[in-house]
């Protein structure tokens, strides 16, 4: 398993390694061992998968406040997405940058995303299923969401705001200057 730090040294790519022969490939997609022995030590919970049938779905900016915040472990099942994590912990020297990296199932890449960024990803084909390990449940309550186009982030999502795929939720999320962080 590669584990490569990304622009903010706590936001991971990790690229298990594939085993291929003429039937396919299998690999390892979670080790505890060898994420402990990389420095990423996560109990992870729960696990969530979703299905978005157009390219240029956005899903984001997510996330879940104290005590219910969450770190993920993100991959994609089938298709690609550019997966986005914003660092929002008021006392890094990172706070409200931005880090992205291609996830797809040809790549098999996936990203880890401590607990106190937003995070979020635009899909990049059509019918593209992405999961991910969490290492809190989640709490209606503790959820919430930031803007995913908003100006001051200014996220490179790749894509024309105009043709993005929102829900509602995400197309009412407050903007970066409103948001309060609670990390």
């Amino acid at each position: 398993m590669e584990v490569k730090s990304l622009a903010i040294a706590d936001v991971k790519l990790i690229t298990p390694k594939r085993f291929a022969d003429d039937r396919g490939y299998f690999c390892e997609t979670y080790n505890e061992r060898a994420f402990q022995s990389a420095e990423i030590r996560p109990r992870f919970v729960q696990d969530n998968q979703s299905l978005s049938r157009k390219k240029g779905t956005v899903r984001g900016l997510h996330f879940q406040a104290p005590p219910h915040a969450q770190a993920k472990l993100v991959r994609v099942l089938r298709g690609s997405i550019l997966d986005v994590a914003v660092d929002a912990r008021k006392a890094s020297p990172t706070f409200g940058e931005w880090v992205a990296a291609e996830l797809s199932a040809a790549n098999g890449a996936q990203l880890f995303v401590p607990a106190g960024f937003l995070h979020g990803f635009v899909t990049l084909e059509p019918d593209t299923e992405v999961a991910y390990k969490v290492d809190a449940y989640y709490d209606r309550a503790a959820d919430g969401a930031v803007k995913w186009d908003d100006p001051e982030l200014a996220i490179d999502w790749g894509i024309d705001s105009g043709a993005a795929i929102v829900s509602e939720k995400d197309a009412a999320a407050p903007n970066w200057a409103d948001f309060k962080s609670p990390f």
